[in-house]
């Protein structure tokens, strides 16, 4: 008989299918595929109780937001979620944590998004094309979180920063790439006119990423937010104020499912 160390590791998709072929083809047993069933949906390391159904679920595992934990608690998090050699992604997590993070894991730690990823082995598969445009320079931690975000997520990821519409002639310079990503990512502060814009030149999702940067009448990007809101463009559509891991998520979402059709 096969034996299952289902306890504490994360189950997909394919571990969950392999599990049922085993009790129909007679190699698992049915009491213990329920005993898998039931270790698998979390583990409880008391000061977090670490989701390892979500991956099943969701098809992405756990995500960790470090701002607010310590690094102790972020190790602990990283080595539930590692143990099946998935990779894990940290957001927010500032540089002081992170140099404490890696004396225990190898993470690629990235100070301008904040952002540590525990590369699983093997690396996820970069697939179909999303696109990250900012307005600015400035834009680019939140872009770079959102890049690094879709990277971990297992997609191809093509970077054009600084093309904001007070140069329209730099967003038109990268027309062709444009036209060929399966999803976009503007990220924009100050009034957020990017998103607009790329709605009107692309076939593709635009999803808008408002970021806090401009001056005291952006209300710390409540300008930008109410901006893309409003866009006339149709298929944007709008996250949170900086929150460039939110706007990569849904960008891979709706990029894995454009890449299935095309295989």
């Amino acid at each position: 008989m096969i034996k299952w160390a289902w306890g504490n590791i994360h189950m997909d998709k394919n571990d969950a299918r392999q599990l049922l072929i085993g009790v129909r083809d007679g190699s698992i047993d049915i009491e213990e595929a329920i005993i898998a069933l039931k270790a698998a949906p979390f583990e409880d390391l008391g000061y977090a109780k670490v989701d390892m159904h979500r991956q099943l679920r969701q098809g992405v595992g756990e995500v960790i937001y470090g701002e607010g934990k310590t690094p102790e608690q972020i190790i602990g998090i990283c080595k539930a979620l590692y143990i099946n050699n998935s990779t894990v992604l940290i957001t927010r997590l500032g540089r002081q944590a992170a140099q404490e993070v890696k004396m225990q894991l190898e993470i690629d730690y990235d100070e301008v998004s904040k952002t540590g990823i525990l590369w699983g082995d093997p690396k996820p598969q970069s697939v179909g094309n999303i696109i990250i445009a900012t307005g600015g320079t400035s834009d680019m931690p939140v872009a770079e979180e959102a890049a690094r975000t879709a990277e971990a997520l297992g997609n191809s990821v093509s970077r054009i920063y600084d093309v904001g519409v007070a140069g329209l002639h730099r967003t038109l310079a990268h027309l062709d790439e444009i036209m060929s990503a399966n999803v976009l990512v503007a990220v924009a502060g100050m009034e957020g006119a990017l998103a607009s814009v790329l709605g009107g030149l692309c076939d593709c999702p635009v999803i808008a990423v408002p970021t806090s940067v401009g001056y005291g009448a952006s209300f710390g990007g409540l300008a930008a937010l109410l901006s893309m809101l409003n866009s006339c463009a149709s298929g944007v559509s709008v996250v949170n104020i900086d929150n460039g891991f939110g706007g990569a998520y849904m960008a891979s979402l709706i990029n894995h499912l454009a890449a299935g059709r095309a295989e």
